[in-house]
């Protein structure tokens, strides 16, 4: 009697694993394909170009902002938007924040000063697309290019889209992982970043 009271309990922890898998699977596998996906290659311009902000050292951009930023700019100079949103807040104890060094680097690479809009708000990338949603309802802005690194795509296009943006994938790869490992490791992150965001809407 005790290995049949069993049997249903198995049978369930199995399904619920066989489950678990596919919805992991299938994750992993839109994270990888959104992370290829590229929308300034189909859609020509948007009301604003969104740069997600990452590491500054006092006012100086991490090689991976500046990667960010330099990918930004070539999207502005192409005329996809008429304004770059930086965005950011600072770690305790900083300096500078994110977005106030991000638009410094580009107006130092002569984007005019009058196109680049620093919004220093967040720490994660919710809390900062939060404070870009914000400025572009007060000022009439729909649609924005995403600019980050590949592996986040699925999920800031998700959370844009939350927010009321409507999102186009522009990411950088001259600041993404260049070997095999850091690129899987990339991809993992994002599949449970992914998860969680979806179970918990942060």
């Amino acid at each position: 009697m005790g290995v049949l009271r069993r049997r249903p309990f198995v049978s369930l922890a199995v399904g619920v694993l066989c489950v678990a898998l596919l919805v992991f699977g299938l994750t992993a596998w839109a994270v990888w394909r959104a992370a290829h996906t590229d929308d300034a290659s189909r859609i020509d311009r948007a009301d604003a170009i969104l740069v997600l902000g990452a590491a500054q050292y006092q006012g100086e951009p991490s090689p991976v902002f500046a990667g960010r930023l330099e990918h930004a700019q070539l999207l502005f100079e192409q005329g996809r938007a008429d304004v770059v949103l930086v965005l950011g807040a600072g770690q305790p104890g900083d300096e500078s924040t994110e977005a106030d060094a991000g638009r410094a680097y580009l107006l130092e690479r002569g984007v005019p000063a009058g196109a680049v809009v620093a919004i220093a708000e967040g720490h994660t990338s919710l809390e900062s697309l939060r404070g870009a949603a914000d400025y572009m309802q007060e000022h009439d802005l729909a649609s924005a290019f995403l600019v980050s690194d590949p592996w986040h795509n699925l999920r800031i296009r998700r959370m844009a889209s939350d927010l009321g943006i409507r999102g186009y994938l522009s990411a950088t790869w001259t600041s993404a992982a260049r070997t095999e490992e850091t690129r899987f490791e990339g991809y993992l992150r994002e599949t449970f970043a992914y998860l969680y965001y979806r179970l918990f809407g942060r």
